[in-house]
């Protein structure tokens, strides 16, 4: 004898064949019907659309960096004369202080300290920072202290982070200014007069950032970053101030003016790049930011494609946190002149997502061999040439203002070479990065400490920059 399952289980087992049937219907016409739909939208216009984006984003802003670093040599840069000859004077120098926060810079950390002791300004003092090395980084801070009366050390017992780093530092001194530097960079000794010469003529001035020089120059990642920081981040430095706001200091050489540090509530401790952070923090506040192309500071870079990676990953990810974090108060109209600098951090993530989308469609064309009219619109044709010689024409430009800072070990010119293979190595680096960097910020847990990491630093050889 058999007997029926109850008439609930009878509806759920009819429910169930209900929808496993309608699965494979839309399994057998579903994805036929999905096809012919998306064959039937404007590949070609969506496609043409994409690649100039891709394609003409770039250039626009090229010529728009350009033009705006040529305005700034002509403005100010170009009568300042020779960075040490002409060194600013002032009726009288007020007591700054030098931050150095150290990480496991045992290897670094003397020949920083010493190269400090060089500053041409009168009154300063240098407060290193010890914020828990694991190597032998307190000992030699510890003997230079003894050496040197105009050094001092704070230690921190566990690794706090560079931002916790600074705050402690900043916290320590009586003095209104502050010059921040890397526990392994060189600070040429007239940089200080330089970025001080900006507070004492404008008391709006919140922060001053310097002009990063690469000692690693040993390999091809090396010499490319020679010409990009001159051809790219010197030139969109320049520019930045030409049209109104800053989107960053040099985290390893920046100037600060207490006060607004402290009417902002200081570095925040939960940002993986400090140095953006406290920029926007001070714009968002009403204070100014400059750039001092005179105020040299000679720096350790990676010289891996890993060690790139992850420095390039922390900065695309830095960028993104601020880009949330700070939205709300862009985007009030007491804050509109850094509406360009957000729009065009925005601008440029998109601008990676959509590059990545246009080489998997291309990619995805090439398997499955699809019809030319499908993904014609993403191939790019002259805009390739046009974009290459741009480049060329950009590095130039940066190159023929930027040379006079290394005139005396040869100048950069040496370098322009090497740029060629910039497009091909950093593009597409700085494509991924950004790609990843937004996704890490995304899901960052809000409140996290930032605290220090090992990083690539070059194969670092004794060269005439260095003395």
């Amino acid at each position: 004898m058999t007997s029926n399952p109850p008439t609930g289980l009878q509806g759920h087992s009819s429910s169930w064949n209900s929808i496993f049937a309608g699965w494979q219907d839309w399994a057998q016409t579903g994805w036929h019907s999905s096809w012919e739909w998306l064959q039937t939208l404007p590949w070609v216009d969506i496609g043409d659309g994409i690649s100039g984006f891709i394609f003409y984003y770039p250039l626009l802003m090229a010529y728009f960096w350009m033009i705006g670093s040529i305005i700034y040599y002509c403005l100010w840069e170009r009568r300042d004369g020779d960075t040490e000859e002409n060194m600013p004077v002032f009726d009288h120098y007020p007591p700054v202080s030098i931050l150095v926060p150290c990480y496991n810079e045992g290897e670094n950390i003397r020949e920083t300290i010493e190269f400090l002791l060089r500053q041409k300004y009168p009154h300063y003092e240098i407060i290193a920072i010890n914020d828990g090395s694991k190597d032998n980084t307190l000992e030699i801070l510890r003997e230079l202290a003894e050496k040197h009366e105009r050094v001092r050390i704070v230690h921190l017992d566990a690794n706090q982070g560079k931002a916790m780093a600074l705050r402690a530092g900043a916290l320590l001194t009586q003095n209104q200014f502050l010059v921040c530097i890397d526990g392994d960079a060189l600070l040429a000794p007239e940089a200080v007069a330089w970025m001080m010469r900006h507070f004492l003529s404008h008391p709006q001035v919140g922060a001053v950032t310097g002009n990063p020089r690469i000692r690693t120059r040993s390999t091809l990642l090396g010499k490319i970053q020679v010409g990009e920081f001159s051809a790219i981040v010197g030139m969109i430095k320049r520019a930045q101030r030409v049209y109104g706001r800053m989107f960053t200091v040099s985290g390893v050489i920046a100037a600060f003016r207490k006060s607004a540090l402290h009417g902002v509530n200081y570095w925040s401790n939960d940002m993986v790049t400090e140095d953006i952070d406290i920029s926007w923090k001070l714009q968002l506040n009403g204070w100014e930011i400059r750039f001092e192309p005179n105020a040299l500071c000679w720096v350790l870079m990676p010289e891996t494609l890993k060690g790139l990676w992850k420095q390039r990953l922390r900065w695309s990810q830095g960028g993104a946190e601020v880009l949330m974090r700070y939205a709300g108060k862009v985007l009030k109209w007491s804050s509109h002149r850094m509406w360009p600098i957000w729009l065009e951090c925005l601008v440029s993530i998109l601008w990676s997502y959509l590059m990545v989308f246009g080489l998997l469609i291309w990619s995805f064309s090439q398997v499955f061999d699809l019809q030319k009219n499908l993904i014609s619109g993403f191939v790019p044709s002259w805009t390739g040439m046009l974009l290459s010689i741009t480049c060329l024409v950009q590095f130039a430009v940066s190159l023929a203002i930027d040379s006079r800072y290394e005139k005396r070990i040869g100048g950069v010119g040496r370098f322009y070479y090497w740029m060629i293979w910039y497009p091909l190595v950093y593009w597409l680096i700085n494509v991924a990065t950004t790609v990843f960097g937004f996704l890490k910020a995304v899901a960052k847990e809000q409140g996290q400490r930032a605290v220090w990491v090992t990083l690539d630093r070059g194969i670092l050889k004794r060269d005439p920059s260095r003395h």
